[in-house]
């Protein structure tokens, strides 16, 4: 069969706002053109992320009910702690309220001035949680990782070639740990295979480097390997996420993606001293070492979320609808990265906005116009979150990220009819300057004027 059904029943509806391309425009101005200061409200179809954006099971509603709310030792956290270990392997497994306290109290204790943190790409919390520590983050993705138009399974695979010369550049004593961040983010949301998690970790350990996963989207970089690297397929996903875990030494994992909540995050360790200095972290930032800064409905959502993620129906849901998306752009000439990833589609805003320089943010200006134009709001993967000192960053990308369990696929078609429309007229679209900017972290607050 060819169409895609969706693998559930909608039991709670939520009604949305209908706004016009005149009270957009005034939205616009208002907030300065940054979509992140755009009311929730406002927003029509919202791609902005696929973080915390999901909607719940009915098992997972039904499991808040039974939060145990104790202050420490509270049932719901074992029921946490057994599914993250029945799905893992890790013992030592610390919940936090978000990816980003995992990846702050893991680089508050490894990172710091001189250290240098490789990763196949950080994503933007990560690269600042690094930079803030004082350490330098360093991105190593194999070439095709650039290549929007390259057909490689595999395009958020590290090179292996640049790791071994950047452990003989800087020498080991500066790398406290290495990091493969699945599927890869900032390079269009691409998988990354077993045999290169293997290879990547067999280098780090033949130095002796700790080796770290950026999980937040483990289930879905399974399911890839599962149906595009060799003598994969008759696996299951669940044996394939065990062997991913098995090769880490610990892991950061921003449970609102696959981990089906809209809040948690977990920190997964191996070696006691780390597990003992972030678990004093820890205490001191984000809670007792059985909560973790979450309640424990949160705890007992979360148990049942790494349970339902690698559901094997769900994954090929999620992940044909996201390829349908993908599929709709190309076949009416729109560049994005190609293949179409796991959680969203990346427009090549370059090619899309080819009138606009990268110094007139091209993929800001596409966002705002699909804004305008049709209420979808996605987000700028390119010069605005990624370009540094006066520089443009690798890529121009605007991001359709897809909320899991959210939007039905006529939701989808009325997005490809927006872009197709708005494709239409692209030479219409207006650069931005930016007028005000913070230090860090700028795409979240900063502000623009159109030229």
């Amino acid at each position: 069969m060819k169409t895609i059904i969706e693998p559930f029943r909608i039991k709670v509806v939520e009604p949305i706002k209908l706004t016009t391309r005149a009270q957009r425009e005034e939205l616009l101005r208002q907030v300065a053109f940054n979509l992140f200061a755009i009311r929730a409200e406002d927003v029509l179809i919202d791609l902005l992320t696929d973080s915390g954006t999901g909607a719940m099971s009915s098992q997972q509603w039904a499991g808040m009910m039974r939060g145990d709310e104790s202050y420490a030792g509270a049932i719901s956290f074992y029921r946490f702690y057994d599914s993250v270990h029945h799905l893992t392997g890790f013992t030592h497994i610390l919940p936090t309220h978000q990816g980003r306290a995992s990846e702050r109290i893991l680089f508050s204790v490894v990172g710091g001035p001189g250290k240098v943190i490789p990763n196949n790409n950080h994503f933007d919390t990560t690269r600042a949680n690094i930079e803030h520590s004082g350490a330098e983050a360093v991105d190593l993705v194999i070439e095709e990782g650039y290549q929007i138009r390259s057909n490689h399974p595999f395009k958020g695979n590290m090179d292996p070639a640049k790791l071994q010369a950047l452990i003989e550049r800087v020498g080991v004593e500066r790398i406290p740990l290495c990091m493969i961040t699945v599927t890869n983010n900032s390079g269009g949301g691409q998988p990354v295979s077993l045999q290169n998690i293997r290879e990547i970790r067999n280098i780090c350990h033949q130095h002796k480097i700790p080796f770290f996963l950026d999980a937040c989207r483990f289930a879905e970089n399974a399911f890839f390997i599962k149906k595009r690297e060799p003598g994969m397929q008759d696996r299951t996903v669940a044996s394939i996420v065990r062997d991913m875990f098995d090769l880490a030494d610990g892991a950061t994992i921003s449970a609102k993606k696959d981990g089906l909540v809209n809040i948690g995050g977990v920190l997964l360790l191996r070696d006691e001293q780390l597990v003992r200095d972030a678990r004093n972290n820890l205490i001191l930032t984000e809670g007792f070492p059985t909560y973790g800064g979450l309640a424990g409905r949160d705890l007992e959502a979360l148990a049942q979320g790494f349970q339902e993620v690698v559901d094997e129906g769900y994954l090929t849901y999620r992940i044909r609808s996201t390829e349908y998306l993908g599929e709709k752009l190309l076949a009416a000439g729109i560049s994005i990265i190609e293949p179409p990833g796991g959680h969203a589609i990346y427009i090549d805003a370059k090619s899309f906005c080819d009138h606009l320089p990268a110094e007139q943010f091209p993929g800001q200006a596409l966002s705002v116009g699909l804004y305008r134009h049709a209420g979808i709001r996605s987000v700028e993967i390119g010069s605005v979150m990624f370009g540094q000192n006066g520089k443009s960053a690798p890529m121009e990308l605007v991001r359709l990220a897809i909320p899991r369990r959210v939007y039905t696929q006529s939701h989808i078609d009325y997005v490809v009819e927006a872009i197709l429309e708005l494709h239409q007229h692209r030479h219409e679209l207006r650069g931005l300057r930016i007028i005000e900017e913070p230090p860090q972290l700028r795409h979240f607050t900063v502000k623009f004027e159109e030229l």
